[in-house]
C-alpha cells in the first residue's frame, strides 16, 4: 500500500525544479547550489526557495498535499489507512492510538474512528 508521499514525491521533484527550490544544511551546500543574482530564503528544514517564489512554492506544496490526501483515500479507504497508520506507529504494542490520531486529522479522520479500527483490529484501549 502506497503510503502519502508516494502520492506527493513526483510533484514536489516538478516543483522544486520549476522554482529552483534545493535543500542545504550547510553554507558550504548553500553555497554550492545557489545561483548568482538570486535572494534566497530558508523557509525550514532545510529547504532554500529563491524569494521570489516563497509564497507560490508554498502555496503549490499545499495543494499537493490536500490532493495526495484525496488520492490517498480515493485508492485505499479510510479503514486501510487507519490501519496502515497504526501499523506504521506500532499502536499494537504501545496501546496508543494519540500519535495516529494527531496524524489523520488533517484527512479528516477523528478520534472514534480510529479506536473503532484499533479495537477491530485487536487493539484494547
Amino acid at each position: 500500500m502506497k503510503h502519502l508521499s508516494d502520492y506527493m514525491q513526483e510533484k514536489h521533484t516538478a516543483l522544486f525544479d520549476k522554482y529552483g527550490v534545493f535543500f542545504a544544511f550547510s553554507e558550504k551546500q548553500v553555497l554550492e547550489a545557489r545561483k548568482e543574482g538570486v535572494q534566497y530564503v530558508n523557509v525550514g528544514a532545510g529547504m532554500i526557495v529563491p524569494k521570489e517564489h516563497v509564497k507560490v512554492v508554498h502555496d503549490t506544496l499545499e495543494q499537493i498535499y490536500q490532493d495526495g490526501i484525496k488520492q490517498d483515500i480515493a485508492e485505499n479507504g479510510i479503514d486501510a489507512i487507519i490501519k496502515r497508520e497504526l501499523n506504521n506507529y506500532e499502536c499494537h504494542y504501545t496501546n496508543d492510538i494519540d500519535i495516529v490520531v494527531k496524524v489523520l486529522k488533517s484527512y479528516g479522520i477523528t478520534y472514534d474512528q480510529v479506536l473503532n479500527v484499533f479495537r477491530a483490529t485487536g487493539g484494547v484501549q
